[in-house]
């Protein structure tokens, strides 16, 4: 799920694997606003499905976010899901489909998308290609073939990835 799709075609690629149930990944918001804001559409941030078995409405949450993606509000539901992890935990769908209504979404759409399951091969393709590059757990980044584990401590990586991300720039 690219947060910019208008982003320059030279415009360095930063993954971030996350899970919408993630205590850790909503402690890595503030990081990812910072960087949004810093580089804007220099800076192509993807956002990468990396659900764990340990939170069971994980993989709902990221087939929902390809939803929200679909119908064009794929940070601001991204964001409020994040932003309300203890109640994903305890509602599970419901909740989900109810933040797609609160933000202006198709409700409808998103419960049919959870049934029907439209979303699942990205999800999975995502998750797939995180365990082949060494991803073990979220919220983890990717940026200029380099990767950082924010799962232990977000401490010190936005600044890495903005060295890294101002390094490609300047050669592009």
């Amino acid at each position: 799920m690219s947060d910019s799709p208008s982003a320059h075609p030279s415009a360095p690629v930063l993954d971030v694997w996350c899970e919408l149930q993630c205590p850790d990944c909503r402690g890595a918001l503030d990081d990812l606003r910072a960087l949004r804001a810093r580089y804007g559409d220099r800076l192509e941030l993807r956002l990468r499905h990396f659900p764990l078995e340990k939170h069971r409405h994980a993989f709902a949450a990221a087939q929902a976010a390809e939803e929200a993606a679909e119908q064009g509000k794929a940070w601001p539901y991204v964001e409020a899901v994040l932003g309300s992890v203890e109640r994903l935990d305890r509602e599970g769908e419901p909740f989900l489909v109810e933040t797609a209504r609160e933000l202006g979404l198709d409700a409808e759409e998103f419960d049919t998308a959870l049934i029907d399951g439209r979303h699942i091969l990205i999800v999975d393709a995502d998750q797939a290609e995180g365990k082949a590059i060494g991803v073990t757990g979220t919220p983890t980044y990717v940026i200029g073939g380099e990767r950082l584990d924010g799962g232990k401590s977000q401490e010190g990586l936005r600044a890495r990835i903005e060295e890294i991300a101002d390094r490609l720039l300047s050669e592009a």
